[in-house]
């Protein structure tokens, strides 16, 4: 179905909103020029419509299938594949000492981003591989990092995490994978992981797998998990393949959506494994790649919500159907309020979506180029807002899309169906958007809301100096800052954990929103009385307000949530 990728959206938030000329500034950074940004935004662009987004409904028709032990993936990803890797955007973030870029991580989240709304099930396979060679740069040896990471970013071998069993989803650590020492350096590895995206395919010759085992005699629990690379073939010194490893996949799933991204159950057999990362520190290792997931889901929830609008937009501008008071309207349903409703929500909540992922991705460069606590305390607090924001994005404006397309939309054939289908597990999957919010309230407010605190404190210096151009938009930026602040002041007073997990959901949320205006805001100065103000309007004034009733569930405490019994709940 056609895509176009949102490049000028990118471009303009990178020179307006996110600020990306401070990367430039460092030295960390200082290659990532304009010219090279925009010349990989563009490229990358044109992969996504010409390759990539006529891969999209192939891979819904006729899913990746098991056949005699080997998966088969859907017609055309091979070549989608093939120009992935040959353009190197596996490894736009990786070090250049094993073949990356280099490039920062802002710039890899736009091109992800915009992958996911071409094709997300392909664009699964990639992000999984970027997510193992972080881990492995953080925490393997220098002998695995010389051998795995030149052919994971090169595309010559792809990578996957292994985390949940059958009885250990949220709860990890009740996993029952084991590992023992070979006494040779490796580890034999055995047990069952479920819901393994790419975890068996065609179109690389190797899957390199990290999987969550316990060695024996090791505590209970999270802290007793270790983390070991187990490949599907084991390779020789040089690189070339060697024997068959004990690891087969059981199955794939039959899922709701996602179609062409094998999902698999995997087996381990006493599969030769090696240790990343000291032993029972395997939590440690994997929240690395949990953590760059995280930013990529909520940014796979963006690409979708993107591609789901344009598909909306097109269908609204060229169906007709009733009269409409618009007496210069083009005649379609997109003169209908409530389309044009729906239609300006989708843009606006992309928009905010979009800057709230690009700030967090911003936040994760500077932390790295700078060594700054600072900048990696804003990007610890933005991730659970990203990833959950981003997602919660996704779904609504896919659901949105189908109301947007009438009866049209629930007919397979459109196409509209397809992005609901497939963004839903984009709120389960690295953590639910449930857990997102509890780490917000819990482990990312240890500080006592300090780095929230620093976030808003901008937020209100920008209303501040926006009072004199654009004050019907700025004071109310200004006041849901405050009442966001006051919130935050109240959820860090509460020592029974229960009642901040009793008003997560809606605090995060109400959190986003506040941002949302905030970056709204921001590029409505840069472009007064253009589109960019027009939309910023829409959203401070109609979508903001939604941050009061949020706050007010996020104060409610948790007594009234807890007071139906069991019996009652169930009756």
């Amino acid at each position: 179905m056609p895509f176009h990728a949102p490049v000028d959206d990118f471009t303009f938030l990178f020179d307006h909103v996110v600020d990306f000329a401070r990367l430039r500034e460092t030295q960390q950074f200082q290659d990532a020029t304009d010219d090279v940004t925009r010349a990989i935004l563009t490229e990358a662009g044109k992969l996504c419509d010409e390759v990539m987004a006529p891969l999209q409904r192939p891979g819904d028709l006729h899913p990746a299938r098991l056949e005699n032990g080997i998966v088969r993936t859907s017609p055309g990803y091979e070549t989608g594949w093939t120009a992935i890797a040959e353009g190197g955007w596996i490894g736009m973030s990786a070090d250049p000492e094993y073949g990356g870029m280099g490039l920062p991580m802002t710039l890899t989240s736009a091109v992800n981003e915009m992958m996911s709304g071409a094709c997300l099930s392909l664009q699964l396979a990639p992000l999984m591989s970027q997510g193992q060679i972080e881990a492995l740069e953080h925490h393997a040896s220098d002998a695995i990092k010389a051998l795995y990471l030149p052919k994971l970013i090169s595309g010559d071998w792809t990578g996957t995490m292994n985390l949940t069993e059958p009885q250990a989803g949220s709860d990890v650590g009740a996993l029952s994978s084991k590992a023992v020492d070979n006494g040779d350096g490796t580890y034999a590895v055995t047990g069952q992981k479920i819901y393994i995206s790419w975890g068996d395919h065609d179109l690389a010759e190797n899957v390199c797998h990290l999987v969550l085992a316990r060695l024996p005699d090791a505590p209970a629990g999270t802290k007793g998990i270790s983390l070991f690379l187990v490949p599907k073939f084991i390779p020789n010194e040089d690189g070339s393949l060697g024997a068959a490893n004990g690891v087969k996949v059981v199955s794939l799933e039959h899922k709701m959506g996602l179609h062409g991204s094998p999902t698999a159950v995997m087996q381990y057999d006493d599969a030769t494994g090696w240790l990343v990362g000291p032993e029972q520190g395997g939590m440690a290792a994997m929240f690395t790649m949990m953590n760059n997931a995280r930013l990529g889901v909520g940014g796979q929830g963006i690409g979708v919500a993107e591609a789901a609008c344009q598909h909306a937009v097109q269908y609204a501008l060229e169906r007709k159907q009733g009269r409409t008071a618009l007496a210069d309207g083009t005649g379609t349903i997109s003169d209908h309020a409530d389309v044009r409703r729906m239609l300006m929500t989708m843009k606006a909540d992309i928009f905010a979506a979009r800057a709230i992922a690009l700030s967090c991705a911003m936040a994760i460069d500077m932390a790295r180029a700078t060594g700054s606590d600072d900048w990696r305390a804003r990007a610890a607090l933005l991730t659970p807002i990203s990833k959950a924001f981003g997602t919660d994005t996704g779904m609504a404006i896919a659901e949105m899309g189908v109301q947007v397309h009438g009866g049209m939309g629930f007919i397979e054939e459109t196409g509209a169906a397809q992005f609901s289908r497939d963004v839903r597990v984009t709120a389960i999957y690295e953590g639910t958007n449930g857990i997102q919010a509890m780490d917000l309230v819990a482990r990312k407010m240890m500080d006592g809301g300090e780095a929230a605190a620093r976030l808003l404190d901008e937020v209100e210096a920008l209303a501040e100096a926006a009072r004199g151009t654009l004050p019907d938009l700025a004071e109310p930026v200004w006041q849901a800052s405050e009442s966001l602040r006051e919130a935050t002041e109240w959820l860090n007073a509460q020592t029974d954990m229960n009642i901040r997990f009793s008003g997560a959901v809606p605090y995060l949320r109400a959190f986003a929103r506040v941002l949302g205006g905030y970056l709204h805001l921001k590029a409505a100065l840069a472009d007064q009385e253009g589109a960019r103000e027009k939309l910023a309007r829409f959203y401070i004034k109609r979508l903001l307000p939604e941050h009061a009733g949020l706050l007010a569930h996020a104060q409610a405490g948790s007594e009234d949530l807890f007071a139906l019994s069991a019996d009652e709940l169930a009756a």
